[in-house]
Order: C-alpha cells, then sequence, then structure tokens
C-alpha cells in the first residue's frame, strides 16, 4: 500500500496516523493511505512558512511566475493519470475528473499570469510637493481548507493566487479526497516552489481544519465547504481579526417560462441538476417551472433522467457516478424520504446495488412541490431535483428568489426581456440564462449572496481583493 505523507518545508513527513482513501465506485479499492496530522502539524507548517515568507513576499514576479506555469503545464501533461485518481477518490466520472484536471492546469497558468500583472496607482495629491503611491502586498500566511466535491480545481483556485500574490500558504484538503491535493503537492515541490512556502497539512476538520483557523501567525482563512462550519469559522475570524473568505450552500433554482425551448432547457436542467451526482454548490436543485409548460417539462425530463447510465466513475459508458461515502448516500436517502413524507411524488431516488459495492443512487426528481417544503429550503447535495409550479414569471422570480442561500440562479427562455430582467432581479452572485446553473470560467469573479458567500469572491482578477492588502505611501517631493 502506497503510503503519502505531509509537506512540511522541504520534507515529506509522517505523523503516523494513515487513513485509507476509498473509492466511493467500489469501496474494496483502497487507493492509498495518506497520514493525518494535528495542531502539532500545524505548528510546524507555519513556522516553515514563516521563515520562506520575507523571500517569497520580496521574490521577482518572474519566479513566483515561472513556478505556477510549470505546475500548470505539468498538471496539463498528466490530466489522465490526475484524471483518474480524481474519479476514483471523488466518484464523479472519468471525464469529468480530467475536465476538472485541466481546470486546475488553466487556473494555475492565469494566475502565473497575473503575477506579472500586479500593478499600483501613482495618485496626485490634494497637497503640493507630494506623490501618492496606493500599492497591493501579499497578507502573510494563508490557511486554506478545501472540500470533496471537487478536489483538484477549488485547492488550485486558492493555491494559484494566493501564492501569485507573494504569500505563503497552509493547506488542508477534505480528509475524504486528499489524493489531488497531494498530487499538487509534489507538482509544486517538483517544480521549484521553495521550501515552506506552500505547506500540506492533511487530516480532521476539527483538528486540523481548527488549528489552522485558531491560529495567531495565520492571517486570513479562505473556506470552502458547509454552511455550519463556515459560520463557525467566520465568528472565530472575526474574533481574532483575520481576513476570511467563505464559499457554502447554494440552493439554486432554474426558472423554465412558457416560451422555453425544450431542447435547451431540458438537457440544462439535467446537466444542472444531476450531472457531478448533484454533488455541487451550484446544482440546480429547485425547478421553478411555469404552468403552461410544466407537464410536459417533468415529462421530459423524467425520461432524461431515468435514460442516465450510472455507474463506476471509471467505465467510459457512466453518466453519473456515485456518492462519495456512506455517509453522504444515507443523507440523500433520507432526503428522497422527506419528500414522501411532504407529500411529493418521487420519481426515481432509490438506492443501487451493482456489481461492484459502491455508494450509488438513482437520480430523484420531486414533483408537486413547494417552496415551503425542507426539501426546498435545505441544501441536499446529492442527486436530487424539486419541481416547483408558478403562474407566472414574477412569482417565478419571487420563489427563486425566496431562499437564505444566493449563488447561482439560472432562467431558461426565448424572451430578451425575460432574460435582462432576471439577470437584474436574481438575487444572486451568478446568473445563468439557457445554460445549466453549474459550470463557471476561470477567468472571471466566483461567489454568491447571502448565506452562500462571504468576503471577496474567488477567481479571475478578482482573487486580488482577498489575497492582498492595499497600502497608501505619502511621499513629500519639494
Amino acid at each position: 500500500m502506497t503510503k503519502h505523507d505531509n509537506l512540511i518545508g522541504a520534507e515529506w513527513v509522517s505523523f503516523g496516523n494513515y487513513q485509507d482513501n476509498i473509492n466511493p465506485s467500489d469501496i474494496s479499492d483502497v487507493i492509498g493511505t495518506y497520514s493525518y496530522g494535528d495542531a502539532s502539524s500545524v505548528e510546524a507548517a507555519v513556522e516553515a512558512a514563516k521563515s520562506a515568507f520575507p523571500a517569497w513576499r520580496d521574490a521577482s514576479p518572474q519566479l513566483r511566475h515561472d513556478v505556477l506555469d510549470a505546475v500548470g503545464n505539468t498538471i496539463a501533461s498528466r490530466k489522465d493519470e490526475i484524471g483518474r485518481l480524481l474519479s476514483r477518490e471523488e466518484g464523479k466520472t472519468l471525464a469529468e475528473g480530467i475536465g476538472e484536471t485541466m481546470r486546475a492546469s488553466q487556473v494555475f497558468k492565469f494566475f502565473a499570469g497575473e503575477a506579472l500583472r500586479q500593478v499600483g496607482d501613482l495618485q496626485a495629491s490634494v497637497r503640493p510637493d507630494i506623490e501618492v503611491e496606493v500599492t497591493r502586498e501579499p497578507v502573510g500566511i494563508v490557511g486554506l481548507i478545501t472540500p470533496w466535491n471537487f478536489p483538484i480545481a477549488i485547492p488550485a483556485w486558492k493555491i494559484a493566487p494566493a501564492l501569485a500574490y507573494g504569500n505563503c500558504v497552509i493547506i488542508k484538503p477534505a480528509d475524504l479526497t486528499p489524493g489531488c491535493a497531494h498530487v499538487i503537492a509534489e507538482i509544486l515541490h517538483e517544480c521549484g516552489c521553495p521550501p515552506g512556502v506552500f505547506n500540506l497539512v492533511m487530516g480532521r476538520g476539527s483538528v486540523v481544519g481548527e488549528a489552522i483557523v485558531t491560529h495567531p501567525d495565520i492571517s486570513a482563512i479562505s473556506f470552502t465547504g458547509s454552511v455550519a462550519t463556515g459560520h463557525r469559522i467566520a465568528e472565530t475570524c472575526g474574533r481574532l481579526r483575520k481576513k476570511v473568505q467563505l464559499e457554502m450552500g447554494g440552493k439554486n433554482p432554474m426558472v423554465v417560462l412558457n416560451d422555453a425551448d425544450l431542447s435547451v432547457a431540458v438537457p440544462a436542467c439535467v446537466n444542472g441538476t444531476f450531472f457531478s451526482t448533484g454533488q455541487r454548490c451550484t446544482a440546480s436543485s429547485r425547478l421553478v417551472v411555469e404552468a403552461g409548460i410544466h407537464d410536459e417539462f417533468v415529462e421530459a425530463v423524467s425520461k432524461a433522467m431515468q435514460s442516465l447510465k450510472i455507474g463506476d466513475a471509471l467505465d467510459q459508458a457512466t453518466q453519473i457516478g456515485p456518492v462519495v461515502d456512506a455517509t453522504q448516500l444515507n443523507s440523500n436517502l433520507d432526503y428522497v424520504d422527506l419528500a414522501k413524507t411532504e407529500a411529493a411524488e418521487v420519481i426515481g431516488g432509490e438506492r443501487l446495488e451493482l456489481a461492484a459495492k459502491g455508494f450509488y443512487q438513482a437520480p430523484a426528481l420531486f414533483v408537486g412541490t413547494s417552496n415551503d417544503m425542507r426539501i426546498n429550503r435545505e441544501e441536499i447535495f446529492g442527486p436530487c431535483g424539486s419541481v416547483i409550479k408558478v403562474a407566472d414569471f414574477d412569482e417565478a422570480v419571487a420563489v427563486a428568489n425566496d431562499t437564505e442561500f444566493g449563488l447561482s440562479a439560472g432562467i431558461c427562455t426565448q424572451s430578451l426581456k425575460h432574460a435582462r430582467a432576471f439577470k437584474r432581479q436574481a438575487a444572486a452572485g451568478m446568473v445563468m440564462v439557457n445554460l445549466p446553473t453549474a459550470g463557471v470560467d476561470y477567468h472571471v469573479p466566483f461567489g454568491g449572496r447571502k448565506g452562500s458567500s462571504f468576503g471577496a469572491r474567488e477567481q479571475g482578477r478578482y482573487a486580488v481583493e482577498f489575497y492582498t492588502t492595499v497600502k497608501t505611501s505619502y511621499v513629500f517631493a519639494g
């Protein structure tokens, strides 16, 4: 069995407590064992980062560019191997695993360019003979806590800007999917990232994550994960005066109007709701459908959903892989039972027993629901979608916005008027027109409103807002 250790400074360090990384498609397949750290591991990583920070902060932008660009190129050259690892440990299809791996490569290469494009402002003072210079500086040591559902893309879009802007990093990946983060650590190490600039500490969130969040020498925390954990991190960071960035849950609406082209709307809804096993914070979990097209839409989506091939993530024919683990599967099945209790018509949703023992679930469609049901208020994070019938566009917008979340929202319509109105009125950070609510580009901002996100946006040039601090300098030139 291959053992995988933590990267602290320039050393691969074992903390003795190894945990198996299990394939959710086939629980007899153990991918490897990964060394879990504790609070003392975080302390060692912080000391390494503190030693490395001055030189990295002052390093040439060319050096930062070259390291990140090399990482991006290496990931791309190994996309099939890494994509396969991703699909084995997370359960998304091989095509999705390779696609996500390429996204990580693109993110690193984008921020390699950003390392060379850091600019400031030279402004005229309101006083004579004084120059005013506004510059950006790294915040220091950044703690990154990442989820299991995008085990290489989300670490990439946190690590790359942090390093591009001169910070040092300590990352704790999800304990369900440590493999991809470990590969990033290996590649950064091989591509010349200076010792201590990047540190990997694997382990439990309650132990390693807590130590990262509370450590006095870590200046900023970027977290993607559950709402409850995000709230606790926000409270802690507020008390400790740390900069904090949170990406949490979603209950994303997809509005389908009477004039929608079903040849566009149905694939968009099926993709957004069920692909990646519904394990996306941007998934279309509420399908808000105008009454005139409701029955035809439900019939078409049900037919498309039930034709999806569910199976081993590595099988080329598979369209929907397994749920990530038994805990998540049981939670999903509980929501299927809840839907029945709340008097929804349930199509699909049962647990599946396939040739290999894994965590398989048939996609579920809940029909005849209302927006006040728990299944439409709480994030399920599985292949489950609810249909909510509405009378007209105005009710559709009201229902879409009637949620504590505000990450992504979509509309399927052929009306430019309604598309433009929805873009303005949707209380979400991202709006999609005739596209799935899930699926974003790497060079533009990502994030939401209300209970979905807190702090500066991720990705694109907007990432500079979180990973840097602004300094204003005055010089008397008289």
